[in-house]
C-alpha cells in the first residue's frame, strides 16, 4: 500500500510496550505447546467488537499513557526513511493516521461530529476500561475508553495461524477495529448492547450483525482512502483483505479448533459473510450500504 506522504503522526498513540507499574503483565493463556499452540482455540475472540468477552465496564488502572521519551523514540524511528515499510508498528500508526483523516472528512461531509480513538500498543497483557485482557483475545476495541488495543507480536502469530497473509491484512484488521469506533460514535454499539441485554437469546445474532458491519466499514474506509488519494491500494492488497476477512470467519475457526461448526454459537459471522460484507463496503464506499441489521 502506497501512502500520499511518509509523515507518521504518533500524537494519538499510547505505547505501553515494556512498561512497568500501572500496566503490569498478568498471566497468559498457554497450552502444552506454548502460546502458539492455543491460538486457534481462542481465535473466536479475534477482531472482537466492544471488547469481545471483556466486561462492559471496569475500575481497573488503565495507566497514564506513554512517557514522553517513548513517544519521542517512536516518532523519531517512524519518521526515518523506509520506516513504514520496515516496522509493523510504524506501518500501523500510518494506517491509523489515514483512518483518522478519512473518517474525519467523511463525518464532516455527512454533517456529523467525530472524535478520534487512541491506538494502544501493548505486549502480553492490558488493563482497559472494559476489563483486563491478554494478547490471546486478539486486537480489540474498548468503547468505554475508545482505545484500539493491539499486541503487534501476537498479531503476527495470529496471521500465521489463520492464514491472513499479507501486509494489507494488518490494515484490514486495524480498519475493522476502527469500524467499531465508528459504531460507537454513531451510537450503534450502545444500542446493540442494550438490545442484547433486553433479549439475551438474540445476543449472538446481534453480535454477528455488529461484527459484519465493522467488516463493511473497513471496506468503506479502503474505498474512501483510495478515492481521496490518501493511499493507493492494489488489487492484490484488496484480495489480501478479503482473504483475511474470510480467514477469521467463525466456521473456519471452529473447524480449525477441531470442534463442531455450530452457527448458533457464532459471534462474528461465517467466512463467506465476512468476506461479502467487506467487499460490499470496499466496492461501494458508502456507509449506508453497511446496514447489516436489516439483512
Amino acid at each position: 500500500m502506497e501512502f500520499d506522504d511518509q509523515n507518521v503522526d504518533v500524537s494519538g498513540v499510547d505505547d505501553r510496550r515494556g512498561r512497568t507499574g500501572g500496566l503490569g503483565r498478568g498471566p497468559m493463556v498457554a497450552g502444552g505447546g506454548g502460546i502458539v499452540a492455543v491460538i486457534v482455540t481462542v481465535l473466536i475472540l479475534l477482531l472482537g467488537g466492544g471488547g469481545g468477552s471483556l466486561p462492559p465496564t471496569g475500575a481497573l488502572d488503565q495507566g497514564t499513557g506513554t512517557s514522553s521519551g517513548v513517544v519521542s523514540d517512536l516518532k523519531t524511528r517512524c519518521n526515518t526513511a523506509g520506516a513504514i515499510d520496515t516496522y509493523d508498528d510504524c506501518y500501523l500508526v500510518k494506517v491509523y493516521n489515514e483512518t483518522n483523516e478519512v473518517w474525519g472528512a467523511e463525518f464532516a461531509r455527512l454533517g456529523e461530529s467525530f472524535r478520534q480513538p487512541t491506538l494502544t500498543f501493548y505486549d502480553g497483557y492490558a488493563q482497559t476500561s472494559c476489563g483486563s485482557a491478554s494478547a490471546q483475545v486478539g486486537p480489540f476495541y474498548c468503547p468505554a475508553d475508545e482505545h484500539i488495543y493491539i499486541d503487534i507480536g501476537f498479531l503476527s502469530q495470529l496471521q500465521e495461524q489463520v492464514g491472513a497473509q499479507g501486509r494489507y491484512a494488518q490494515a484490514y484488521i486495524l480498519a475493522h477495529e476502527y469500524g467499531h469506533h465508528v459504531q460507537s460514535v454513531l451510537g450503534i454499539e450502545s444500542q446493540v448492547r442494550s438490545a442484547q441485554r433486553a433479549n439475551p437469546s438474540q445476543a449472538n445474532a446481534l453480535s454477528v450483525q455488529m461484527e459484519l458491519q465493522a467488516d463493511c466499514l473497513a471496506g468503506v474506509w479502503g474505498n474512501l482512502a483510495n478515492a481521496a488519494g490518501n493511499v493507493t491500494i492494489s488489487a492484490t492488497e484488496a484480495t489480501q483483505a478479503q482473504s483475511a476477512a474470510a480467514a477469521v470467519g467463525d466456521d473456519r475457526l471452529q473447524a480449525q479448533s477441531g470442534g463442531p461448526v455450530n452457527p448458533e454459537t457464532w459471534t462474528h459471522g461465517s467466512a463467506k459473510q465476512r468476506q461479502t460484507w467487506y467487499t460490499t463496503g470496499y466496492r461501494s464506499g458508502d456507509i449506508n450500504r453497511c446496514n447489516t441489521f436489516s439483512s
